[in-house]
Order: C-alpha cells, then structure tokens, then sequence
C-alpha cells in the first residue's frame, strides 16, 4: 500500500508531464490507444467518483454560511469562459467544430485539480472546494444551457441529451462516491491516497484515446487550438481576478477565484465533445487538460511567493489536509 500511496503521490505532483507524454506517445503510436476511444464516458466517471469519495459535508458549509464569494466566483466563471470562448473562437475564425469545442471547453464547471493550486497559491481554499463543488453540481442545467446559446451557430445542441450524459457521467459518480463515504467511512480513509493515481491514469488515457483518434486533425488544427486554449486560459485567469479585485474581495479570495475560473475540467469537455459533437469537438479540451496543468503550477508558484494578509488567513485558513489531490 505504501508503494501504490508513493506512485499516487508522485502521479499527481507531476500530472501536466503525465499528460504530455501520453499526448505524444499517442500521437506517434496511435494504434493501441483507440480502444479506449468506446470508454472515455466511463473513464470520466471513475474520476467524478473518486471526487465524490473525497468530499465531506464541511465542503460545503461555506456554501451556506458565506455565499456570496461562492456565487461572484461560480457566476464569473460560467461568464467569462463561455464567453471568452465565443470571442476568441470568432477572432481566430476557428472552423465550427474547434469553435463549439473551444465554447464546450468554456461552458463545463472548475476541475478538481484548481483546489490543490489554490492551495499552491495561499489562495482561500475552502472558497475554492466549494466553487468547484457547486459549479459540478450546476453543470447538469448551466452547460447544456450555455452551449445552447452560445455554440450552436456552429453545432447542433440537444440540450436533453447532454443534461443527461452530464448527470450520468458527473452527478451519479459523485453520489455514489459521497454515499460510499457516508456508510464506509474506513475503507474510504484507506485507501483515499491512491485516488490521484486513479485519477491520473484515466485522464491520461482519455487524452491519449481521443489523441490518437485524432492525429490528423492535430497534424492540421493543433497549434491553431492550443494558442485559442492558451488564450481563453489566460482570459480567464485574468478577468477572475480582476472581477474579484472589482468587488473588493480579499486577496486569498481573488487568488482562489481567478484559479477556479481559469482551470476548467478538460476530461468532462472531451466527453461531452466526443459525444456530442464530433472528436475534431474534443481537441480544445485535450489541449486544456494539458495546458491548464501548465499554466496553473506556474501561476501557483509566483503566488506562493506572495504573502496575503494575515486578516485573509485569519478569515479563511489554509490547511493542506483539505486539498484536493484528484485530478
């Protein structure tokens, strides 16, 4: 167990070079990774379940006693991604399938892996568990309404058929994990440490599976798409600071919401793209998951460096014991 606990450990800390790899291996050697194009749906799944054997009832106390911050953070980012995608994807005059990726991309909720680099970034912790929660929990109603209004000039939407893979990829996997937790809560604390590995390893063959169907779109699309993804993550990282800053909210709390608005959750957008769109759809989320675990260390690490007031660690404190490590 301790071993498994060690590759866990080491699987997360060095997610983005995970991912990159695989990327390339896959993009190289195709052929034994499109298998695993019929299982991404379920793949996703193990992850979102992972997420709900991590999360406690105390994740979503601030919801409660401290909305506010949790509402500005959740509204800006199902604002300023969407529509940021829409502007950058009409600049670029990406083709129509990248565009209603690229919207995709900026329509799903905050990914689990923005809580450990709010932890990273001294930023307000217990802020960004709870806006990745409730934005996971909006997801089912929020994307497909999003998407609806925004990208489907370029795609097709049926809005009734994606609420439904949001709840069976997304809120059924949780339920179960948070129901696990509830009546087995010591199975769970054992082996809670070798979920990032979990985790890792099916984000890594979902990148993989929708790279290596992918190798000619990326041969003739992919810089076009990673500088559109790179774009719309510095947009967000950005504007949810500025937002924040706007409102006079305190640095810990600017910090957690301009990381929670920047870093989306890629393995649900290559799901629902490759679902619902096409898997051309799918390459701005392949290039998010990527990126994202780039820029969002980066970020992390210049903020580590810069102390917040004690007033912000007072108001919201940072423990490491509530961080998130799945990805």
């Amino acid at each position: 167990m301790r071993v498994l606990e060690t590759i866990s450990t080491i699987a997360g800390k060095y997610f983005a070079i995970w991912v990159i790899c695989m990327a390339v291996i896959a993009y190289l050697l195709p052929d034994p990774f499109l298998v695993f194009g019929s299982y991404i749906t379920i793949l996703l799944g193990v992850v979102m379940f992972g997420m709900g054997l991590t999360l406690k009832g105390t994740d979503f106390n601030l919801i409660f006693k401290n909305p506010v911050p949790v509402i500005i953070g959740v509204c800006a980012q199902f604002i300023i991604m969407p529509l940021g995608a829409f502007a950058i994807a009409y600049l670029l005059d990406l083709p129509a399938e990248l565009a209603a990726g690229l919207v995709l991309l900026g329509s799903v909720p905050g990914g689990t892996a923005s809580n450990v680099m709010v932890y990273l970034a001294k930023g307000n912790l217990p802020l960004s568990i709870a806006m990745t929660s409730f934005s996971t929990l909006l997801a089912p109603l929020a994307t497909p309404f999003i998407l609806l209004l925004l990208a489907g000039q370029w795609m097709p939407v049926d809005a009734k058929a994606m609420i439904l893979s949001i709840v069976q990829v997304i809120i059924v996997p949780i339920v179960l994990g948070l129901l696990i937790r509830r009546f087995m809560p010591q199975a769970v604390e054992k082996g809670i440490t070798i979920i990032p590995l979990i985790s890792v390893l099916a984000i890594i063959i979902i990148v993989a599976a929708v790279v290596a169907g992918n190798v000619a779109n990326i041969a003739s699309a992919g810089l076009l798409t990673f500088a559109a993804v790179a774009l719309h993550n510095g947009l967000g990282l950005l504007l949810g600071y500025l937002a924040a800053s706007a409102l006079r909210l305190d640095e810990s709390t600017r910090r957690a919401i301009s990381i929670e608005v920047g870093m989306q959750n890629s393995g649900l957008g290559v799901a629902l793209a490759t679902a619902h769109f096409g898997p051309l759809a799918a390459l701005p989320s392949v290039a998010g998951a990527v990126w994202h675990n780039i820029s969002g260390p980066i970020l992390a690490t210049y903020w580590s460096k810069k102390p917040v007031s004690e007033r912000a660690e007072e108001d919201y404190p940072i423990s490491e014991g509530n961080a998130k490590t799945n990805v």
